[in-house]
């Protein structure tokens, strides 16, 4: 005969209490975690810093002024962008020069030193020949009343004023390249050795026009005119 074990009352279930925080969020019950408070940002703090107090922000360093090039106000006129090809292949032919002597030299004595000195002259060509465009572009002169104004250099700046009155000689001259290229060099010659000036890479046409231009200023000047 089988014996039946009664079973157990059960107890009741106890009813899940629903909290509710103050401004209507999840309810909040057994197994269920709560979640953190958002940050209200109070008055005048800004939203982006709401959620990290903790990172500081830095002030941006000012800026550090450069000193720039010296500059004149004036129309200034510059040279021909044909010189940088000029002078770039001068300075071809210079190295073709150079390389053909030092391989001469080395096949007499059989000695390394002719190909590194040659080597180390190529080299010091090839860094120079990279600031030409530069340079040439920093050439340039500028007719003012009573002088003209010449200027060249990129870290070393010149600048040269040249009385109308004290001009003694305006020449024109032309290299086989320049002439090639169209282009001519325009020297004064003034009663100082150190206000001599050329500017090179002139088209012939502005050449000659300024030659007559400055003979033309000169000769009044001279004269009281």
């Amino acid at each position: 005969m089988e014996s039946q074990v009664p079973a157990e009352p059960r107890a009741p279930a106890e009813p899940h209490s629903s909290v509710r925080s103050h401004d209507g969020a999840t309810p909040v019950g057994p197994g269920t975690e709560s979640a953190p408070a958002p940050v209200e940002s109070g008055p005048g703090l800004p939203d982006t810093l709401a959620g990290s107090l903790a990172t500081p922000i830095e002030a941006p360093e000012p800026a550090v002024e450069t000193p720039g090039r010296l500059e004149i106000a004036g129309e200034w006129r510059r040279v021909s962008p044909r010189a940088i090809t000029i002078e770039l292949v001068g300075d071809a032919i210079g190295t073709v020069v150079v390389v053909a002597i030092a391989v001469v030299v080395w096949l007499l004595i059989d000695h390394p030193w002719p190909l590194i000195a040659g080597g180390a002259i190529v080299l010091a060509t090839v860094i120079t020949a990279a600031f030409v465009p530069r340079r040439i572009r920093s050439i340039g002169y500028l007719l003012r009343e009573d002088d003209l104004l010449f200027r060249r250099g990129i870290m070393w700046q010149r600048f040269v004023a040249v009385p109308y009155g004290r001009m003694q000689l305006v020449d024109i001259n032309r290299g086989p390249l320049a002439r090639a290229f169209g282009l001519a060099e325009l020297k004064f010659v003034t009663a100082s050795p150190a206000a001599g000036i050329t500017i090179p890479g002139l088209p012939l046409e502005e050449a000659e026009g300024l030659r007559d231009h400055l003979v033309s200023v000169a000769e009044s000047r001279r004269t009281g005119l």
